[in-house]
């Protein structure tokens, strides 16, 4: 049996290692960051989840998943983006409120529930962030996509995924009239910090570059 702090590893792992082009491990002060945890926490779970064969890992070294671990951790990412989509598309949750109560459904053991949930929602093949779903055969789909701080100036682009799913950064992203599918023109950038003038809907807004690189856009 896998506990949900173990699952919430192995998802975060699975975000490190594979859902960034050409990188295939992580480091454990990558991991801890990333968690929000000491690094010497993030040692003694790794020796856990090694001992049950989810992780390959030596002590200051890298750390994979197995194939085992990969297969779990697409499972409860799989939860995750079917709960964040029921929430959203069926009982009127904003973008912003339902990872965190996806993040508490996830750990849902019950298969057939999943397996009627992705047929309720007939099947849906992204979140209402833009992540791709995986299937129910643990397929996902990868999607080749640019941010928008790559966006030439005068281009027009559209979001199509967030990045940060945190409540801060798409309550802020709202307070801009970005949502999924929003059409964005870069107008300006700015060479001193990366800031970015742009236009949404008519209306002219300066972002950071941190907020740009948080955005998918195509």
């Amino acid at each position: 049996m896998v506990s949900q702090t173990e699952e919430n590893y192995l998802k975060a792992l699975f975000h490190l290692t594979n859902e960034t082009i050409g990188k295939i491990d992580a480091g454990t002060n990558e991991l801890a960051a990333f968690l929000s945890v000491k690094p010497a926490t993030v040692n003694d779970m790794l020796k856990k989840l090694k001992e049950k064969e989810l992780v390959s890992y030596e002590k200051y070294g890298k750390i994979t998943l197995t194939q085992q671990g990969k297969a779990h951790a697409v499972e409860v990412i799989r939860k995750h983006r079917l709960w964040e989509t029921f929430l959203y598309e069926k009982l009127a949750f904003s973008w912003d409120e339902v990872h965190e109560v996806a993040e508490q459904l996830e750990h849902i053991r019950s298969k057939k529930l999943v397996e009627q949930l992705d047929r309720f929602l007939n099947f849906p093949e992204v979140d209402p962030h833009g992540d791709p779903i995986p299937n129910a055969k643990g397929q996902l789909k990868f999607i080749q996509r640019s941010t928008l701080v790559q966006v030439e100036e005068g281009k027009t682009c559209q979001l199509v995924a967030i990045k940060d799913s945190s409540a801060s950064f798409l309550q802020y992203a709202v307070q801009l009239g970005i949502g999924l599918s929003t059409q964005i023109k870069v107008l300006h950038r700015f060479d001193f910090d990366g800031s970015i003038e742009i236009e949404v809907n008519n209306k002219r807004s300066t972002v950071s570059q941190k907020f740009a690189e948080n955005v998918y856009v195509k």
